[in-house]
């Protein structure tokens, strides 16, 4: 009889002790949700939801609003990164900035709302960006914001206006370059409730991580080309601009083959133009085949931010098509040249200097290809605060 009480003792024991090890595992367990709308935000995205995937601490709800929402833009890209299905997708795009926003910031209050995270992770300066970012702060989530601290110092750039916003909001900063805490600090954010972390660059963390899964896109390639990509409404909203870049496209195709993959947005006001192109326009691409253009280039034109940086990454000479940039390292390092795409004849002239110049990418500007894993484990260090 004695036997049998002990038994039942220790079962109860057992069991008592399971419960409580399941308490705290539940009590333990971060949830995160991650705001993501365009192409650069699934690349930043997937090197931290990689990290995560790996912990058994975090759990991960990505939301998709949709800001990017043609297949090659943004399906292929989950597919090929291997991201987590988004939970969410809202399906909000092709709007103005305020509607588009304001919608944007209707839909993530709900998803907050039902999910009650710990912190809202997002990337960059998109109006998803600032909408996740809004959203969180009024219901009193913690925000991170990865990719803090860029300033271009043109205030007529959507882009600016939202990166300054989410900056300003944001319970942490997490900054790809020194210029970027620089910046921070001469706003006074060493004075107000935020933390500022210099962690390097995700977008590095991805060049390395898929640099040997890059994938050779389905095109006819020359052995010698130069790739170029144009988006940002300040060239595609301007004839002047938008004629001058086509044309000067054209006479560097002249001599190296140009390739661009067309964004929908210029793809729309190209026919507006009476320039046309005359080298070679191919639809949108996986980021794996980017990857393999970047790394088989001779250089790279581009309005994008993000694609400026990639450049560099593959060593890779780059001309940026716009009148500032938010990257001043790779300006000051010589790798990169501002080219102002108002001025006729400027992109020709520019790609014949910088293909001559002796460029330097030695340097390590955006840390040591382990960010996402310096974010993750400042966000657990700081989810007990």
């Amino acid at each position: 009889m004695e036997n049998s009480s002990n038994k039942f003792n220790i079962r109860i024991m057992i069991i008592l002790t399971y419960l409580v090890l399941l308490t705290q595992s539940q009590v333990f367990m971060l949830k995160v949700v991650t705001i993501v709308g365009a192409r650069p935000q699934f690349v930043k995205a997937a090197t931290i939801s990689r990290i995560i995937a790996k912990r058994s601490d975090i759990e991960e709800i990505i939301v998709h609003t949709g800001q990017h929402f043609d297949k090659n833009m943004s399906e292929v890209f989950f597919t090929e990164m291997e991201i987590p299905e988004p939970k969410y997708n809202l399906n909000i795009n092709s709007l103005n900035h305020g509607a588009m926003t304001g919608r944007m910031l209707e839909a993530i209050e709900a998803v907050l709302l039902t999910e009650k995270p710990d912190w809202l992770l997002v990337y960059g300066d998109t109006n998803s960006t600032l909408a996740g970012a809004l959203a969180a702060k009024k219901l009193h989530i913690k925000v991170a914001h990865i990719e803090a601290g860029l300033r271009s110092f043109n205030n007529k750039m959507p882009e600016e206006i939202n990166r300054i916003l989410t900056d300003r909001i944001s319970d942490i900063l997490f900054c790809p370059t020194q210029y970027a805490v620089s910046n921070l600090k001469n706003e006074g954010y060493e004075n107000i409730e935020t933390s500022i972390k210099l962690v390097g660059d995700v977008m590095y963390d991805a060049a390395v991580f898929h640099q040997a899964k890059m994938r050779k896109p389905k095109i006819a390639l020359p052995r010698n080309f130069v790739l170029a990509t144009v988006h940002r409404a300040e060239n595609t909203d301007n004839r002047t601009k938008l004629t001058n870049i086509i044309s000067g496209l054209n006479a560097i195709n002249e001599t190296t083959p140009v390739i661009l993959p067309i964004h929908p947005r210029t793809k729309k006001v190209l026919n507006s133009l009476s320039i046309k192109p005359e080298f070679k326009l191919i639809e949108p691409l996986g980021y794996l085949e980017i990857v393999y253009l970047l790394d088989h280039c001779d250089a790279v034109l581009t309005d994008s931010g993000g694609m400026q940086k990639e450049a560099y990454f593959f060593k890779k000479p780059c001309l940026t098509l716009r009148d500032q940039t938010e990257w001043v390292e790779l300006i000051d390092e010589g790798v990169n040249r501002l080219v102002d795409t108002a001025a006729n004849g400027s992109i020709p002239r520019a790609y014949q200097e910088i293909m001559i110049a002796d460029l330097d990418f030695t340097n390590s500007l955006y840390g040591d290809a382990h960010s996402a894993e310096k974010i993750v484990s400042i966000i657990i260090e700081n989810s007990s605060n």
